[in-house]
């Protein structure tokens, strides 16, 4: 093998472990969010990102909205 196979080998390695690290990145980060912003319910948002990222890209910003959004606060309640 010559140094290009080398070299082409190391940047397909190098982009496999950027795509595995992006993928995770993506799949945390909702629920992240949600926790820092004390979300009432947090581990759904992120239970949300993880599921809707594996099966099926499309659904995965609803879970980013969802981790922004609050929940308004009834008159009553303290």
């Amino acid at each position: 093998m010559t140094f290009i196979d080398y070299f082409a080998a190391f940047i397909l390695v190098i982009l496999l472990l950027t795509g595995i690290a992006v993928f995770i990145g993506l799949g945390l980060a909702p629920g992240y969010i949600a926790r820092n912003r004390n979300h009432p319910w947090a581990q759904a948002v992120e239970v949300a990102g993880w599921v809707t990222l594996i099966f099926g890209f499309v659904l995965w910003p609803l879970a980013l909205i969802w981790a922004f959004v609050d929940v308004p606060k009834k008159e009553g309640v303290k």
